[in-house]
Formats: C-alpha cells, sequence, structure tokens
C-alpha cells in the first residue's frame, strides 16, 4: 500500500499568495493584532488570462505553452487570436495543425526565445521554408533564416518615385516583370548576337575593302581601306544595331532612380565603351566622304 507522506518542511516551501489587509484592519492598528482578535483579508488579484495555457496539437503530437508566449508576435499565425481560431478545435479545445511535427519545435521555439530561428537538422530546407511561411513568421525571420543558411542576400535595388518612369525602368531593367519587357530583353539579346556575328564575319579576307594606289615607279600598291563604305551591308546593319544600343542606353539612363550610380555601374560602362569607336568610326567616314566632295576636279578638254 502505497503511503504518502507530508513534512511539515515541505509544506513550508509551497508557494502562496500573501493576504492584503483591508482598510478596517489598518484603521484598527494594534487593536487588532494576531491575538486580539479576527481580522478581515482581502486576496491578491491573480492575473489568469497572463498564465493561460494554450495547448496546439501538431499532426497528433500536442504542445503546450503559456498564451503570453505567443503574444509576443501578435502579427504572426500563433500570435494573433483572430488568424488562429481557424484552427481550434472546441471538442479537444486545442489549435490543431496538420504540419510537419520536426519543424514545430523551432517554430514553438521562435516564441519561447523572443526571435531565434534554427533549422532541426533532421528537417529538410525546403520544408522549413514552407512552415516559416505558413506560420506567417514575417519577411524579417526569413530573412534571417536565409542568412543563417549561408544565402546570399540581394541587394535592395530601388525603383523610380514618378510612376511613368517606373514602367520604362521596369520595362527595359527588369524582363520578369511583363510580357513586354520579355520582348525587349528578347530583342537586346538578338541585336547583340547579330552585331557579334556582323563583326567576326568583318574580318573575313573575302569581306574587306581595299584601295589601290599608283606609286612613281609605275607600278600599283593596294592596301586595306580602313574606312568603311557606307554604303556596305554590314555598316548598314552594324548602324541599326548602335541605334538600338543607344537608344535603350539612354532611355535606361533617363529613367534610372539614381544617375550617379547608373554611371558607376560596370555593364552601363562597358555599354558605353562598346558604342565609342562606331561613332568615331563615322566620324572619319563623314570627313573622308566631305573631303572628296571638296577636291578640285580635273579641266575637260574640248572635244575637236
Amino acid at each position: 500500500m502505497a503511503h504518502i507522506t507530508t513534512t511539515h518542511g515541505s509544506l513550508s516551501q509551497a508557494p502562496r499568495s500573501l493576504p492584503k489587509l483591508s482598510s478596517q484592519d489598518e484603521e484598527g492598528g494594534a487593536g487588532h493584532g494576531f491575538g486580539g482578535g479576527p481580522q478581515h483579508f482581502e486576496p491578491i488579484p491573480h492575473d489568469h488570462d497572463f498564465c493561460e495555457r494554450v495547448v496546439i496539437n501538431v499532426s497528433g503530437l500536442r504542445f503546450e505553452t503559456q498564451l503570453r508566449t505567443l503574444n509576443q508576435f501578435p502579427d504572426t499565425l500563433l500570435g494573433d487570436p483572430a488568424r488562429r481560431l481557424r484552427y481550434f478545435d472546441p471538442l479537444r479545445n486545442e489549435y490543431f495543425f496538420d504540419r510537419s511535427r520536426p519543424s514545430f519545435d523551432a517554430i514553438l521555439y521562435y516564441y519561447q526565445s523572443g526571435g531565434r530561428l534554427r533549422r532541426p537538422v533532421n528537417v529538410p530546407l525546403d520544408v522549413f521554408s514552407e512552415e516559416i511561411k505558413f506560420y506567417e513568421l514575417g519577411d524579417q525571420a526569413i530573412n534571417k533564416f536565409r542568412e543563417d543558411e549561408g544565402f546570399i542576400k540581394e541587394e535592395e535595388r530601388p525603383l523610380p518615385d514618378n510612376e511613368k518612369q517606373r514602367k520604362v525602368w521596369l520595362l527595359f531593367e527588369y524582363p520578369e516583370s511583363s510580357q513586354a519587357a520579355r520582348v525587349v530583353a528578347i530583342i537586346s539579346v538578338f541585336v547583340i548576337l547579330l552585331s557579334i556575328v556582323i563583326f567576326c564575319l568583318e574580318t573575313l579576307p573575302e569581306f574587306k575593302h581595299y584601295k589601290v594606289f599608283n606609286t612613281t615607279t609605275n607600278g600599283t600598291k593596294i592596301e586595306e581601306d580602313e574606312v568603311p563604305d557606307i554604303t556596305d551591308p554590314f555598316f548598314l546593319i552594324e548602324t541599326l544595331c548602335i541605334i538600338w544600343f543607344t537608344f535603350e542606353l539612354t532611355v535606361r539612363f533617363l529613367a534610372c532612380p539614381n544617375k550617379l550610380n547608373f554611371c558607376r555601374d560596370v555593364m552601363n560602362v562597358i555599354d558605353i565603351i562598346a558604342i565609342i569607336p562606331y561613332f568615331i568610326t563615322l566620324a572619319t567616314v563623314v570627313a573622308e566622304e566631305e573631303d572628296t566632295l571638296n577636291l578640285p576636279k580635273a579641266p575637260v578638254s574640248p572635244q575637236v
């Protein structure tokens, strides 16, 4: 037969609430001591909501915590009474979630620790990411979790404040933003490939242009003509490509939210350097055409 033994020491260590004297006892003073007659006490009020416990059932595994623990994060699923009410089972007086049981250990620890989130070793990365989203822990928790897992944090790229400027910037800078932006990106890639092909074909001997010079020794000298012909098909195609590159670069510069950062970007600097040689060549062609037109014409002798 089992015996339950209670000692005086164990009773003295049991937690108890101290009584509070009423106003009558305080006015009575010494006339109402411990041996001077009956005393009136008022119990200290106790906040039961502060220590109220909540039972959470995750796929058959029960967890129990205090309500104040969940209330630390009112913007989350468990911290918001209205949101978690959808999962309340009145028959069992508990909240039921058909979710990953191993993941909930870390989710509950997030509330208990005041915001520290650690993925259990036996939970896959994608599963735990879905649990974070389901319990609505917020973007800050997700970003912190990604940093802890070794993901590189993407640099936030600001958008223009003006609505029209923002639309143009998204159109030329973010191909995934719309269908029209994808079309612009495809055109840019096509023009880049076309310019590369033209550049390679121009280096072949079959497509080079040569000049013939008369020498003083009654001979001829043949040299490669470095100035392209303005009617050459390759030069015309290259001109169309440069027009597109210049248009795209100009529009992106006018629509960008920060002009200084745009000029500092390495890719934009490369685009500018790639365009400059064409305009130098174009200036050379125009200057040569003007020199040709300004040459004095030889007098024509009259025919007899």
